[in-house]
């Protein structure tokens, strides 16, 4: 930035010339202490978690997608499209989220449905139906969490240990339970 000053009179000479320089103007100074800026765009359906000594937000399946087939992986997953066949995430943890309608079995470590699953939920660590969920199927896990307003139809089987041992082959080996 410049701006326009009147030169001072050297000395011999006249006031009133109309001579004048340009000089540069300071930058403003530096702020001491950068002051950190945190957005936070996340809703509480992908709350990250930690994974050893970093935290890393869950792999996403989008809306627009339709996946027939079996899924399985070693991270957290949220998912809100449609998915026909089972899922198995090992010791991570799966979201099913508001828009999302899965038929098939699950295995995961955690499991949170706040959109439609119509299969047996088999978590080591906690299956939540939120408000607005529905679990159609049995629930395997040690600590289970149904809110008002969910919908479930099925049995829930609180395993005190966990099963080491027992994946989604296992699950989808029970024989099922008719009904009349």
């Amino acid at each position: 930035m410049w701006t326009n000053k009147q030169a001072s009179n050297p000395p011999g000479t006249s006031s009133g010339t109309g001579v004048s320089t340009l000089e540069p103007v300071p930058a403003p100074a530096p702020l001491t202490s950068p002051v950190p800026v945190i957005v936070n765009n996340r809703s509480a359906l992908e709350s990250p978690r930690t994974h050893g000594s970093a935290t890393r937000a869950p792999a996403w399946l989008g809306p627009g997608l339709k996946i027939t087939g079996q899924i399985s992986g070693t991270e957290d997953l949220h998912v809100e499209c449609i998915v026909e066949g089972p899922i198995s995430l090992g010791d991570h943890r799966l979201t099913v989220g508001q828009h999302a309608h899965i038929n098939g079995a699950i295995s995961a470590s955690e499991v949170v449905v706040f959109g439609n699953v119509r299969g047996n939920l088999l978590a080591r660590d906690r299956i939540e139906i939120k408000n607005h969920g529905s679990v159609v199927g049995d629930l395997t896990t040690s600590r289970i969490s149904i809110e008002d307003g969910a919908h479930f139809k099925g049995s829930i089987e609180i395993a005190r240990k966990a099963q080491p041992g027992l994946e989604l082959d296992t699950l989808l080996a029970r024989p099922e339970k008719k009904s009349i």
